[in-house]
């Protein structure tokens, strides 16, 4: 009987092949007498389109907004299908008794696998367990082999990522189509554009974005400012010297206001007055 580890990518796969001793190579997987190694190829599943609940919904319309699904769908996507097809035909083989989720640690990582589980199904009376590791050495993976938890252990996990999905899913289609109904128009005309092109928000890429924007408008809206600076070029006994004056912790300009950076002045008038200071006979002090 043997046991099945899907990891998140083929790298990883490949990890833990090496440590488990599992060599020969099959069409989406590796496979020794014990083991049974195969990968997702990052997501495999993913949320349906509102068409697909009903083909009236690819037409935008502001009447059937906002689109919040009682039950929201799922499919494999379809340039991703084959590999998907793999681990199915893997989660019902008859010789499997246990499968090991070995995906990325995390909520994404535990989602990415639940939603595989989800739609290949899994038969009856295999045992499940998750892999949780901290980095993919030798020894973390080993340790993560041998303490593997129930599946059920972590069912808190993947329901946030679960409702992290939806919330960007429901951000994204109702808000995408809302406000591209209202202002993509007003918005190509006045970018110059001859097209048409709809208004994309997202959870995070509309923040990120907005972060993008602030900086140019902070980098055009830029005005340079002048500062001084207090050198000196010394000459002690038959050596040259070259020196900065610089606001040292004890000294009265260290975080004074008057400067614009630790080491220059805001005003010219204020370096003066620092540098008529210095002109005055005093001892001098080296560190």
């Amino acid at each position: 009987m043997k046991s099945i580890f899907v990891t998140e990518k083929s790298s990883v796969a490949e990890e833990y092949a090496r440590i488990l001793g599992v060599t020969e190579r099959k069409d989406g997987y590796l496979e020794s007498d014990r083991y049974i190694i195969t990968w997702c190829v990052g997501h495999l599943v993913t949320m349906s389109y509102p068409e697909k609940y009903d083909e009236k919904l690819k037409k935008w319309s502001l009447d059937t907004l906002p689109f919040l699904p009682e039950d929201y769908l799922y499919e494999v996507i379809p340039k991703v299908a084959k590999q998907f097809n793999v681990i199915k035909k893997l989660y019902h083989r008859d010789d499997v008794t246990r499968i090991y989720y070995a995906g990325d640690s995390g909520r994404e990582g535990a989602y990415i696998q639940a939603l595989v589980r989800q739609e290949a199904g899994v038969r009856s009376g295999i045992e499940e367990r998750v892999v949780w590791i901290d980095s993919q050495t030798d020894e973390e993976i080993k340790r993560g082999i041998r303490e593997a938890k129930p599946y059920a252990y972590y069912e808190n996990i993947i329901a946030s990522g679960y409702e992290r999905a939806i919330e960007d899913y429901s951000t994204g289609i109702n808000y995408s189509r809302i406000l591209s109904l209202k202002y993509a128009k007003l918005i190509c005309s006045a970018a110059g554009l001859s097209g048409y092109t709809p208004v994309a928000v997202g959870r995070v890429m509309t923040c990120v974005l907005g972060m993008v924007v602030d900086r140019e408008r902070e980098i055009r809206n830029f005005v340079k400012t002048p500062f001084y600076r207090v050198l000196a070029s010394l000459q002690i006994g038959d050596k040259a010297v070259d020196a900065e004056w610089r606001a040292v912790k004890g000294s009265a300009y260290f975080e004074s206001p008057l400067l614009y950076k630790e080491n220059g002045f805001k005003k010219q008038e204020d370096a003066q007055k620092l540098i008529d200071a210095l002109m005055q006979p005093q001892p001098l002090q080296f560190q």
